[in-house]
């Protein structure tokens, strides 16, 4: 039943643009999602976190030409331009890239270092997806390169205009917002 319900939460959401982006590691599991900036300049999570291990293989997310592959702040950062206007960055990474490689979807760049890594002790790696196609830099959520949506389940008694009655929270949740990013993994 609970699968019968995602399917019909995604579904919903509308119809998906073809996503021809793989995962930059694999295995792995969000630590932490994207948090779209109200304006350039605020506060926001302008990528997702990427749960992984100091030494891990990084590869590209989608094809492209590795325009910047160097040192920032003292971490590691490779950008691959998708030709488009739209740019993927990878940090913290050692890479094995030079600026204008052509990559494809899924080569590797390079590996995943703990130094710099601002999910400290642990290894992440931060995963963006800038739109400069405007003239402007907007941030977008990367996990649409792949196809992943976010899906909300209305509880029992809660309605699609999003009220929720206290009477049936689960474990005394007073609403909930969406499926946490940390239930997304995945295991390829």
């Amino acid at each position: 039943m609970l699968s019968s319900l995602l399917l019909a939460a995604a579904l919903t959401g509308g119809p998906l643009a073809d996503p021809a982006g793989v995962w930059p590691l694999a295995p792995t599991s969000v630590v932490r999602g994207f948090e779209a900036p109200p304006s350039p300049y605020a506060a926001g999570h302008r990528g997702v976190d990427l749960d992984g291990s100091a030494g891990q293989t990084v590869r590209s997310a989608v094809a492209g030409t590795i325009t910047f592959a160097g040192s920032v702040a003292g971490r590691g950062v490779v950008v691959v331009s998708l030709g488009d206007g739209r740019r993927t960055t990878y940090e913290p990474v050692v890479a094995d890239v030079v600026r204008g490689d052509e990559v494809t979807a899924g080569a590797p760049l390079g590996s995943l270092s703990g130094a710099g890594s601002h999910c400290a002790p642990s290894a992440c790696l931060h995963w963006g997806l800038v739109d400069a196609s405007s003239g402007s830099d907007v941030y977008l959520d990367p996990l649409s390169l792949l196809g992943v949506v976010r899906v909300r389940l209305l509880p029992w008694g809660g309605s699609a205009d999003g009220a929720w009655s206290p009477a049936v929270s689960p474990v005394g949740a007073s609403r909930p917002d969406a499926l946490p990013w940390s239930a997304w993994r995945w295991t390829g």
